[in-house]
């Protein structure tokens, strides 16, 4: 089902977990396998380890609150902690993920500018990013120069480029940004930041395991 972000936005002020998810898989980005839960009954399907977070428009940061289990290996383990999740969030629903393969972490994302609007930017690093001080940013739309110069003027970029034989797929990294990109410019008047926040990259791909989106109120 796809995602009506004119109307969402009309009511609500961000997008839950899956809501994000759903979103970039439209324009051909790879996250986790998830499934929505709500009851114990749901937790069943999903190759183990797993991932067990409160799944929430109201919650950004899931952390924060205590929100998220990683690396659940059994089904009782899961049906455990599925419970104990319920009681500390009685009123919300929950995302079981498969658990990503570690990668080459960085962040990437769109943010709105008073001046300029909307931006896209990429960091290396995931959730260490703010650590390396380690970004870069282009108003959108990009092209593929864009992108590519983007990668280039990062200070760890030797990371995408086969640093000690660690082998990174660059190529999809430049496909992310211009995917981003042309979200971005559908849904401009709809998005106020956007951040994908660690993205793996592999050998052979990427995918984007944490992701958050506050929306932005139609112009009327």
């Amino acid at each position: 089902m796809k995602l009506d972000l004119k109307q969402i936005a009309e009511t609500r002020a961000a997008l839950a977990e899956n809501e994000v998810k759903q979103l970039l898989q439209q324009y051909s980005l790879a996250t986790p396998t998830f499934k929505l839960v709500e009851r114990k009954e749901d937790l069943k399907g999903l190759n183990l380890p797993v991932a067990l977070k409160v799944c929430s428009d109201k919650i950004l940061h899931k952390t924060d609150v205590g929100g998220v289990k990683l690396n659940i290996g059994n089904q009782e383990e899961l049906n455990t902690i599925f419970q104990q999740f319920r009681k500390k969030f009685p009123q919300e629903k929950f995302l079981a993920e498969e658990m990503a393969k570690p990668g080459v972490e960085i962040i990437t994302g769109l943010l709105r500018d008073s001046t300029f609007g909307l931006s896209i930017m990429v960091g290396i690093g995931g959730i260490l990013t703010e650590l390396y001080q380690d970004a870069t940013f282009r108003v959108i739309p990009i092209k593929r120069y864009d992108a590519e110069q983007m990668l280039t003027e990062l200070k760890g970029r030797k990371l995408l480029e086969g640093f000690r034989g660690i082998k990174t797929d660059r190529e999809a990294v430049i496909n992310m940004l211009l995917s981003l990109s042309q979200l971005g410019e559908d849904l401009e008047d709809y998005i106020d930041q956007m951040d994908l926040n660690p993205v793996f990259i592999y050998e052979r791909g990427l995918c984007v395991v944490d992701a958050k989106l506050i929306l932005r109120r139609p112009p009327e």
